[in-house]
């Protein structure tokens, strides 16, 4: 049985080809879904070989590689996606939200820092990845095309059950899967997503949410969110209030390593979530009732 992982941000791995990087994270991802699997007890449920779906080479911009993050090198769109994230992330009030929309944006993301009470350096950094990634993703066609392509074929080729899709990932998947409607999947596993972004991603989803909503990819025949609450990234953290989600969880991953695509799939929730649909062609229901038991 194997699973498709769909990476997020921060995953180009230079002097690599794509398909040897897609090797490279398949092997240190499988360890961490080992640990997941243990964690949960589902050891001997027997472990899904994991293929990456590698797309970094289209949406990673190669004259910030050896660059010290710093907000100044970032062009007015990618100003804007941080602009966007900032606000979404620190909920602020009316007041705070009309001053820091013109405030300088490193005077910005130190709001979030207090706010989230994270290292200002680790705010910037993670800051300037996010922007210049989804700036790229968003709104350079050629890169989104191609990194939607990539992702498509690489789940026709492999024609997994369970989808993985991480951060920026999430994105790329959910809109190569509604471009590919062909595509089935019996289980979409969204893990710290920004999909519901306001302003950044949300309103530039193809196709265009509907009154607020962002609807389900045709192929998928059920769909998971976990999120770690303390994740900066996956902003709201609750896809279902825009998303036809069927089930969410919070999944705590630690304080230092919030985000990462190898926390989550350490996750016990993560086994949990995926173990029914790779051993057995469960009934989504029955399904819903094992994973609220785990969660709880």
């Amino acid at each position: 049985m194997t699973i498709v992982a769909v990476h997020g941000i921060g995953n180009h791995l230079s002097g690599r080809s794509p398909e040897q990087a897609a090797t490279e994270l398949a092997g240190q991802w499988q360890l961490k879904l080992q640990h997941g699997f243990t964690a949960a007890g589902l050891s001997d449920h027997g472990l899904p070989a994991l293929h990456v779906a590698y797309y970094a080479h289209h949406t990673h911009a190669a004259e910030r590689q050896a660059a010290v993050p710093d907000v100044h090198s970032l062009d007015e769109r990618e100003q804007s996606v941080v602009i966007a994230w900032a606000l979404a992330l620190g909920s602020p009030t009316l007041q705070e939200r009309q001053g820091l929309i013109t405030a300088p944006l490193r005077q910005v993301l130190s709001w979030v820092s207090r706010r989230r009470n994270i290292p200002i350096g680790t705010v910037i950094r993670l800051a300037v990845q996010l922007a210049g990634e989804v700036r790229r993703y968003i709104h350079v066609p050629q890169v989104r095309a191609a990194a939607r392509s990539t992702v498509a074929e690489s789940i026709r080729r492999a024609r997994p059950r369970v989808v993985l899709a991480h951060s920026l990932g999430s994105v790329v998947a959910y809109e190569a899967l509604h471009a590919h409607p062909e595509l089935t999947v019996d289980c979409f596993v969204t893990l710290g997503s920004p999909l519901g972004l306001p302003g950044g991603i949300f309103d530039h989803l193809v196709p265009a949410p509907i009154a607020g909503r962002g609807a389900r990819p045709a192929g998928v025949r059920y769909w998971v969110n976990l999120a770690d609450i303390g994740d900066l990234v996956a902003i709201p953290h609750r896809l279902g209030d825009r998303f036809p989600v069927d089930q969410h969880a919070d999944t705590p991953i630690g304080r230092i390593d919030f985000h990462t695509f190898g926390a989550y799939l350490s996750s016990p929730l993560t086994a949990a979530a995926i173990t029914p649909f790779v051993h057995n062609p469960t009934i989504p229901d029955q399904i819903a009732g094992d994973f609220q038991q785990s969660a709880s």
